[in-house]
């Protein structure tokens, strides 16, 4: 399917997509950067999905969240009348649960529910057992319970439910995770985890503080963003899934079930701006954990946990989506040097500050060994930006978010009172300054461009305003803004 016609479930551990076909194609567990479960989107759905959906031909259909939440609804038209699937992950269960509810509203209508699992990024076929308590399917660390409403069976190596659901009628699965060699767990209910979940998101959503224009398409990603949280350690993951490809039919297909420093900063900003002020402090711990005792041996991307060791290699057996291979899981980047991630850590909590988060004095014992490293690395040239996987160049918007971190390293002092060598910082942020407008301004083209020298335009050198770089009204920004407008 098209990927827009996917929508997002979540709990704050881990996540789901499901397309408006009824089918369950993405799923790792029992965090974001597990395994997948279900990883047709990838594949085929002999690599693992979930579909449920009427048996007869499908004359329409359309999917939307519950306001206020990320419980998805998707309705079904056939000729035997209309039926509502209702999809969720209750956030506050200790194990990861998929609730599924078909729900009749007009006539009587056929369903079929087909259930293939296959553990290891859709490689591996598991142990499956049928008891009193439901369908169990074990491999290795990994057990998935299923207890449905209706009689299921197998047939190919999938388990299948063959049912109808009248007007008013409800019949619910539930799908749940736990570890292999506990025992399984307790049943939940449906209906009553289904109003939990709903409180849940909404309690969460009221709380945010923007009343501007396009309300609910604000809050609608903020609930995307906070879904994409992992909420036992504060780390913020880039994207819910790995190898979606920039291009169709392309290479660039990344992992990016990790929290990328940069990522995760726009993130807080966000946030931040809409008073979800719990949200950053969580961050900030996690940052101190991730970044441990030398500010030398920051990385530009972490997992969930702030794991550093995040190894890149290819899966073979999955044809990528649309045929987009090869899908990779982990992440070489991991391995780059970016400059700008200090400046944009700096600026997040900076903000912070300014918003009157209270803010842990380790956290500006942390700043200041950023700045120490920034003051004796910003002249090295780095991979930039874009992840670059050639030769380091002097990148422009690195140097900018450079004299970024010291700004702000600056402003702490000037603005909170804060200690620190401000002098010192001062001279430093011109120099810095003084050097981009010299070796970033390209004088033929009238344009800052990508890296010193170079004749590349880059949309990053954009950010120069929005940072405090230069004003907007400046006439190389101007220049450089027609420029990019025009080509």
């Amino acid at each position: 399917m098209r990927l827009e016609d996917y929508g997002f479930i979540g709990d704050t551990h881990t996540g789901a997509l499901v397309g408006i076909n009824g089918s369950i194609d993405w799923l790792c567990t029992p965090r974001f950067g597990s395994d997948a479960c279900f990883a047709a989107i990838l594949g085929s759905e002999k690599n693992g999905c979930w579909r449920i959906s009427p048996k007869k031909p499908v004359l329409s259909a359309n999917h939307a969240y519950r306001q206020d939440t990320l419980i998805l609804e998707t309705t079904f038209e056939t000729e035997e009348g209309a039926v509502r699937l209702i999809d969720y992950m209750p956030p506050r269960g200790a194990y990861r649960d998929v609730v599924r509810i078909v729900e009749g509203i007009r006539g009587c209508v056929e369903m079929e529910s087909k259930l293939i699992i296959r553990f290891d990024y859709g490689l591996t076929i598991p142990w499956v057992k049928q008891s009193d308590e439901g369908l169990t399917a074990v491999a290795g660390p990994n057990a998935l319970i299923l207890r449905a409403d209706v009689p299921t069976f197998g047939e190919d190596l999938s388990t299948l439910a063959r049912f109808s659901v009248g007007e008013g009628e409800r019949k619910s699965f539930v799908l749940t995770w736990y570890p292999s060699h506990e025992p399984m767990p307790a049943p939940i209910d449906s209906s009553h985890s289904l109003i939990e979940t709903e409180n849940y998101w909404r309690e969460w959503a009221a709380r945010c503080t923007y009343r501007g224009e396009w309300r609910d398409a604000v809050v609608r990603s903020l609930l995307t963003l906070k879904g994409l949280t992992l909420g036992i350690t504060g780390g913020i993951m880039a994207a819910l899934t790995t190898s979606l490809p920039e291009k169709l039919g392309g290479v660039r297909n990344w992992d990016y079930r990790c929290c990328w420093l940069r990522d995760a900063t726009f993130t807080l900003y966000s946030l931040m701006q809409a008073g979800y002020t719990e949200e950053a402090t969580s961050w900030s711990d996690w940052l101190l954990r991730a970044v441990a005792g030398d500010p030398a041996q920051l990385q530009i991307v972490y997992g969930a946990s702030g794991e550093r060791r995040l190894t890149e290699i290819q899966l073979t057996h999955l044809a990528g989506y649309e045929n987009s291979s090869p899908v990779r899981i982990g992440n070489a980047a991991s391995e780059q040097f970016q400059l700008d991630v200090y400046g944009e850590v700096m600026a997040a909590m900076h903000l912070a500050r300014k918003m009157g988060i209270d803010c842990d004095p380790a956290y500006w014992s942390l700043q200041r060994h950023l700045i120490d490293f920034v003051e004796a690395n910003w002249m090295v040239p780095d991979e930039g930006i874009w992840e670059i996987r050639g030769p380091r160049r002097h990148f422009t918007h690195s140097k900018v978010m450079a004299w970024v971190a010291i700004d702000r390293a600056v402003r702490a002092v000037e603005e909170f009172g804060l200690d620190g060598d401000v002098e010192c910082w001062r001279k430093l942020r011109q120099d810095i300054h003084d050097e981009v407008c010299a070796r970033g301004f390209h004088p033929e083209r009238k344009a800052f461009t990508q890296f010193y020298g170079s004749e590349k335009l880059d949309a990053s050198v954009l950010m120069m305003p929005l940072v405090g770089f230069l004003p907007a009204t400046d006439d190389r920004l101007r220049s450089t803004i027609e420029l990019v407008e025009r080509e």
